[in-house]
């Protein structure tokens, strides 16, 4: 199959280099709004040529990999593809992409959200085997069609993906929970180093633990102002919910409530048994 990554970033340009690999791949191509960045990914080979808009519509495959407005805007100029034609977004919020999907392509679009990522943004910071061993959500997929889902489950098993399914809705909220909460932390943890006079001084102590705590606040502006604005009401729930747990070890702390302190901390150490 041909397939056209649009978004030559970390995300389309690590899902290039892994595509690359497979047998059932004939051509990969891309698309991208920043002249930089399609010549970037020209000089690393990630993808075979860059195409026009009009000759993308023409592709098997069509990867979005794109912030979410972007993607919205582009599915509305992609209602004309055959209807054999396979659209995957990997979007960070779903329910938002999928009421926007024109009903004329509903068939033809697969929601899904690799679950991976790194700091790093444009197509210098993609890498081989970012997707394997991953977690991939697709959702709704009982609206799209059945050339589609089947397409678009050949190709993330391929990469070695674990799948998992769920509602739009139920993603969003889950996804500001356990990634979009985390990175509004980070950049709070960065900035209340930085706006403090001596802190220079302060990030001389930097050890391995604040720069673990700190490491997402090097993600894109661009990027995660558009994942919080989609995703308002289900990231300040769980920003709310992080405030109390927060406010709660901080109560114990000023009352010399230290065994309560040290239960919290044993509680948090249960996270990774699961994790693990």
């Amino acid at each position: 199959m041909n397939i056209v990554i649009i978004g030559l970033g970390l995300m389309g340009g690590s899902l290039a280099l892994s595509l690359k690999k497979q047998t059932y791949v004939e051509k990969i191509v891309g698309y991208d709004h920043n002249e930089k960045h399609k010549t970037q990914a020209l000089e690393l080979g990630l993808v075979d040529e860059i195409v026009d808009f009009e000759t993308l519509k023409k592709m098997d495959v069509i990867f979005l990999a794109i912030p979410v407005d972007g993607l919205i805007a582009t599915l509305h100029e992609l209602t004309d593809v055959s209807e054999n034609t396979t659209i995957i977004d990997l979007g960070s919020t779903k329910q938002k992409i999928v009421e926007s999907v024109p009903a004329v392509i509903r068939k033809n679009f697969v929601a899904a959200h690799p679950m991976t990522g790194t700091e790093n943004f444009g197509p210098l910071a993609a890498v081989e085997g970012l997707y394997d061993d991953k977690v991939v959500v697709l959702c709704d997929l009982e609206d799209s069609g059945k050339h589609q889902a089947n397409v678009a489950k050949k190709i993330f098993k391929s990469l070695n993906m674990r799948k998992t399914y769920m509602h739009a809705r139920e993603h969003d909220r889950h996804a500001a929970f356990i990634s979009h909460m985390p990175h509004a932390v980070s950049y709070a943890i960065a900035n209340t180093v930085m706006r403090q006079e001596n802190k220079h001084n302060i990030l001389a102590l930097a050890a391995g633990g604040y720069r673990s705590m700190s490491r997402l606040a090097k993600s894109s502006p661009y990027m995660w102002e558009d994942i919080f604005r989609q995703n308002k009401s289900n990231l300040l729930e769980s920003i709310t919910i992080f405030q109390e747990e927060l406010a709660q070890l901080k109560t114990a702390i000023e009352n010399d409530n230290w065994q309560r302190v040290h239960k919290e901390m044993e509680d948090a150490n249960k996270l990774h048994d699961i994790l693990d």
